[in-house]
């Protein structure tokens, strides 16, 4: 395999999924003999940085970039951008939760790795069309990464982007660092429970998980780890306490460690409204934690394979999903790698090489 030169772009290393995803990403390159460097547009860094790994700050999003954001701007801190890049000479250059800065350079390689699904994300029309141009004009005719099949679907059938190409490649995972991180101390329910983590807020849908929680009629106490702002907590605990479910829901709050909570939960749920590939299930199966999942746009159909299906239910059907918690309650399913291996990195850089 020829090595290549990789640049990866993004704004900066402060929050969630999608930066702990680009740096693994892009170290694991670097560690299979490619050459990588990060670009951050400003250094802001709340995540570990893997020891090796090349980053460098352009520092093109400022106050005053900030306040004066315009498309003369962008044009601005783009040329900046590929000025960078010129002098770094990558064979590929993946941005990433930049794009309305990256969409300006010109480079003959370049991707945009789209990490969500824009389609499920908005009910309301106006809202939804304005969010569906801005994604036509941002990638019209440009090169796509999309998280999973489903984002890939939406994207040309739902939102209509009539782009060069679009290609889905999973975010890549190992299984020993979940492992190890599950193996560290933490103040654990005693006994039993299902978990749901996820931040508390309305797109989350805490109150289809509560409803067929109580419908399902276990007593195995559900675990609710997370956090949100004041207004939709205080609306989740006012259901717990509605539904009577006081004494069997336990309120964990935010954790900077979920593993050990994960990996000895009798199972994860997860009931969103939407999500682009969703990471707590994978990681639950990683830590062979068993899953049971609303059919949402657009990620889990593709993680709940196998037998694992009959635990995947449409998002209406609270019944269903009342019955799923009933059946893994009374027999959990053994998870196994043939469940994960399509996450495995040895499974999907070879799809970032190809680019």
């Amino acid at each position: 395999m020829a090595h290549k030169r990789f640049a990866f772009v993004i704004e900066d290393l402060y929050g969630g999924g999608a930066q702990k995803s680009l740096l693994y990403t892009a170290d694991q390159l670097r560690q299979r003999g490619h050459a990588v460097r990060v670009f951050t547009l400003r250094e802001r860094i709340e995540h570990r940085l893997p020891e090796g790994l090349d980053i460098e700050d352009l520092a093109v999003v400022t106050r005053f970039t900030k306040a004066t954001s315009t498309v003369l701007t962008e044009k601005w801190q783009a040329s900046r951008i590929a000025k960078a890049l010129e002098a770094w000479q990558p064979d590929v250059a993946i941005s990433c939760s930049c794009d309305k800065i990256t969409r300006h350079l010109k480079h003959s390689n370049l991707y945009f790795w789209v990490k969500s699904d824009v389609s499920a994300k908005f009910s309301e029309a106006k809202q939804r069309e304005r969010a569906f141009d801005k994604v036509r004009r941002f990638y019209r005719g440009r090169q796509v990464i999309a998280v999973s099949q489903g984002v890939k679907g939406n994207l040309e059938n739902v939102v209509g982007l009539q782009a060069e190409r679009i290609v889905p490649i999973y975010n890549p995972y190992e299984r020993e660092p979940f492992v190890a991180m599950a193996d560290e101390p933490a103040p654990l329910p005693d006994g039993e429970y299902f978990l749901c983590v996820a931040a508390i807020e309305p797109r989350k849908r805490h109150d289809r998980l509560l409803r067929a929680y109580a419908e399902s009629g276990v007593t195995t106490p559900l675990a609710i780890m997370g956090k949100g702002k004041p207004e939709h907590e205080a609306e989740v605990r006012q259901l717990i306490t509605t539904l009577g479910l006081e004494d069997r829901v336990l309120w964990l709050g935010y954790h900077h460690n979920p593993y050990p909570f994960i990996r000895h939960a009798k199972a994860m749920l997860l009931t969103s409204d939407a999500e682009g590939l969703p990471r707590v299930l994978i990681e639950a199966l990683l830590l062979h934690t068993p899953v049971i999942s609303v059919d949402c746009p657009s990620g889990p159909k593709e993680i709940l394979t196998q037998e694992l299906v009959d635990f995947l239910v449409a998002p209406e059907n609270e019944k269903g999903l009342a019955d799923a918690i009933a059946r893994m309650d009374q027999a959990p399913v053994a998870i196994e790698p043939r469940h994960y291996r399509q996450f495995l990195k040895d499974t999907v850089l070879p799809q970032f090489e190809a680019l």
